[in-house]
């Protein structure tokens, strides 16, 4: 086998949470002086330091061309571990080692200098990765169309958007020809036809020979995307292997939130909602909520409409678990609500198209606005229930193969002739 283009050997960073006293740098004279008198009135205590150890013992070999997946939950140790391999932070403990020039995206921003404008800042970064001016000028002219901001390019970056700093900083780093390209979920910051454009970019820079590490939370892009995939759980590597199987793993092992539902009324908000309506309480009638393929879901919902509405539709979205949209349904009736009134709804969502296996709805109250409706209120993956395999047709199999899709068609028609 080829000598590994990354290898890393028993990887841990380790912080320490709270600061001894005497040793918390610059203070005002006031907050020295409420110091000392709070040690007279109090009895001698140290100062809590906490460890904390982000990763731990984390071990992987990559070789050229493979695209590493890293998933997991919110502190799982995945940007950690990235900001290590970028050379931007120190272990604490095992090593690195990179053979190749690794380009690097983490945070908006990164590697630009804010005074500089987006031409000087190309060269700035090309001289980083060790390039000269006559490589940096050979791939110039393909950067700037990529990043299509040719109109800013002698405008210094400190006055770019979040989105023409990700669309330039992406551009570079695809085009300057790292050994290695590393990036964070900063692509997310982009607008939806760019992060498009990026994907492909990365599969073709894979395709070349290029080792890609990606993180990411939308699943569906990871399990497109790379050729192996890392879960990461409380610091650790918790599975090493197919995208699919990793995927299966992390959605296993994850938290699912409030799935059966309940009190929602203090849950968080996701996007714009004018909060005309509330939704207090949500809950299938059937718990748990394990329902056999080819039924109907019946969801119960308390709404509280804080103005008065007139028009209102309520409706809901099913997604996969890597958040893939299914299906949107509408309710036919039309609510219409005096301001302070709570009112119960019962909503029957017909799932006999769905194939087995675990979805998430995301409910959500509207009235139309034109071009657009107004949002009310909505909560996103707020429920979440399991299809297990029910009785099939005569000519449809059971149970159904993931392979074959999330929704089962009719069944089909067939001619023979001779």
């Amino acid at each position: 086998m080829p000598e590994a283009i990354i290898n890393v050997e028993n990887l841990g960073k380790r912080y320490m949470l709270g600061q001894p006293q005497g040793q918390r740098g610059y203070r005002r004279v006031g907050e020295a002086l409420a110091d000392k008198i709070g040690a007279l009135k109090a009895p001698k205590s140290h100062a809590q330091e906490q460890e904390f150890w982000a990763l731990r013992d984390v071990s992987f070999d990559l070789q050229q061309g493979e695209v590493l997946g890293i998933i997991g939950s919110n502190g799982a140790g995945k940007s950690t571990l990235l900001k290590i391999l970028s050379r931007i932070t120190e272990p604490s403990t095992g090593r690195i080692t990179l053979r190749g020039r690794v380009a690097s995206l983490l945070e908006v921003g990164t590697g630009f200098h804010p005074e500089l404008t987006g031409r000087e800042n190309v060269f700035l970064n090309g001289a980083i990765l060790g390039l000269t001016k006559k490589e940096i000028r050979a791939r110039f002219d393909e950067i700037v169309a990529f990043a299509e901001i040719e109109a800013f390019l002698d405008t210094p970056v400190k006055r770019y958007s979040s989105g023409m700093h990700v669309r330039l900083a992406f551009a570079v780093a695809a085009h300057l020809d790292p050994e290695i390209l590393v990036i964070d979920e900063v692509l997310a910051v982009g607008d939806a036809a760019f992060q498009k454009k990026c994907l492909g970019k990365m599969d073709s820079v894979a395709k070349g020979g290029r080792t890609v590490l990606f993180v990411s939370h939308n699943l569906s892009t990871v399990r497109q995307l790379t050729t192996r995939c890392v879960v990461l759980s409380h610091g650790s590597v918790a599975f090493d292997g197919d995208p699919s199987a990793a995927i299966e793993h992390y959605l296993r092992e994850a938290p699912v939130g409030k799935a059966g539902a309940g009190d929602v009324s203090d849950m968080a908000r996701y996007g714009p909602v004018t909060g005309a309506a509330r939704f207090l309480r949500l809950s299938f009638d059937s718990v748990p909520a394990l329902f056999a393929a080819g039924g109907t879901l019946a969801i119960t919902a308390q709404v509280e409409f804080r103005n008065a509405v007139r028009n209102g539709r309520f409706s809901i979205t099913i997604r996969t678990p890597d958040s893939t949209p299914v299906c949107t349904g509408f309710g036919r009736a039309e609510i219409e609500s005096e301001a302070g009134c709570i009112r119960n709804l019962k909503i029957h969502v017909p799932i006999a198209a769905l194939a087995d296996g675990r979805y998430f709805c995301t409910v959500a109250m509207s009235t139309p606005g034109g071009a657009v409706d107004a949002v009310l209120d909505a909560l996103t993956d707020v429920l979440h229930f399991e299809l297990y395999p029910g009785h099939a047709g005569a000519h449809e199999p059971t149970p159904w193969h993931a392979a074959w899709g999330q929704v089962r068609t009719p069944v089909l028609e067939v001619e023979l002739s001779a």
